[in-house]
């Protein structure tokens, strides 16, 4: 028997709307709403751990510079939650329901602190530099 030594995934643990997620590249979450149109790609900067195989950075109480870049898939509403109220005796029920608003991120990227970004940067932008036209005094001087 061959023992393979599996390569552990990196993953995070992030923190959005006061809950905490477990992410991986290509994983899917559901978090509470957030302000993006679907197809928009949002930033998850509050990092609480970072494992990369057998390293793990843990925050204080982030990890400065990690970040987690994800798509937004839909906007939705989960299931409906019966909230029943009822007082023995006394003839008093009330039921009211309650769909909690979420957003789907499927996660696209993890960025280690100090690592750059798979995306390709932009090349900046630099100035021509100017070069001295010749004006018509000058050219009268010369020839004169």
């Amino acid at each position: 028997m061959v023992l393979r030594h599996r390569r552990t995934p990196i993953y995070a643990i992030v923190r959005s709307g006061g809950k905490q997620y477990r992410v991986e590249v290509g994983s899917k979450i559901d978090v509470e709403r957030l302000a993006a149109a679907e197809g928009e790609k949002v930033e998850l900067a509050d990092v609480l751990l970072l494992a990369d195989g057998g390293r793990v950075t843990a925050g204080n109480p982030t990890v400065a510079g990690a970040k987690v870049t994800a798509q937004v898939v839909e906007q939705g509403r989960g299931p409906k939650a019966v909230v029943f109220k009822y007082k023995a005796k006394v003839r008093y029920r009330r039921r009211t329901g309650h769909r909690q608003p979420y957003t789907r991120l499927t996660i696209e990227e993890i960025v280690a602190p100090g690592a750059e970004s798979a995306e390709p940067k932009k090349p900046r932008r630099t100035r021509a530099k100017k070069t001295a036209m010749p004006t018509g005094r000058q050219e009268e001087e010369s020839e004169g």
